[in-house]
């Protein structure tokens, strides 16, 4: 079998094979395509945003038209109704009396003194209060009083 088979090819040898059915594409992006598309795209967003403003404003004076008049009660009461919100007031809002971080810190320190403290609840009980590390102990050592002692397992 020959290896010398004629493809179509006319020319000398070296060149580009040549077919009058093949062609190529002289440049994949054309750009001047690009730039239009661009440009359309920057004309698109500016109208948008002009549509957008214009949307904004008439649906901004529509509300304002048709917003109703507070009651004559608020505008007899003036600013004073208007400062504060009604009580009682969540700690922390303009108005309330106390700071809520030092409420915080007072409440504490009066939990921690009363963990700490040791006194008679009711002495003809026999019932007394001491503090929490001390009941800790005692019954680290001696287990819950009601609690049957531990069963060793046969």
């Amino acid at each position: 079998m020959s290896t010398n088979i004629n493809h179509g090819h006319s020319g000398a040898a070296g060149e580009e094979p040549r077919n009058d059915d093949v062609s190529f594409e002289t440049a994949d992006v054309h750009p001047a395509t690009i730039y239009w598309y661009l440009g359309a795209l920057a004309v698109a967003v500016i109208l948008s945003y002009i549509v957008c403003i214009f949307v904004l404003r008439v649906t901004t004076k529509i509300a304002v038209d048709y917003d109703t008049q507070p009651p004559a009660i608020r505008q007899e009461m003036g600013s004073s109704y208007d400062a504060l919100p009604p009580e009682p007031r969540m700690q922390g809002v303009p108005g309330h009396p106390s700071d809520p971080q030092a409420d915080l810190r007072n409440k504490i320190a009066a939990d921690n003194a009363a963990n700490d403290t040791t006194g008679w609840i009711d002495q003809n009980a026999g019932i007394a209060q001491i503090p929490v590390s001390e009941a800790m102990k005692i019954i680290a050592e001696k287990g819950l009083p009601g609690t049957p002692a531990s069963a060793e397992k046969k």
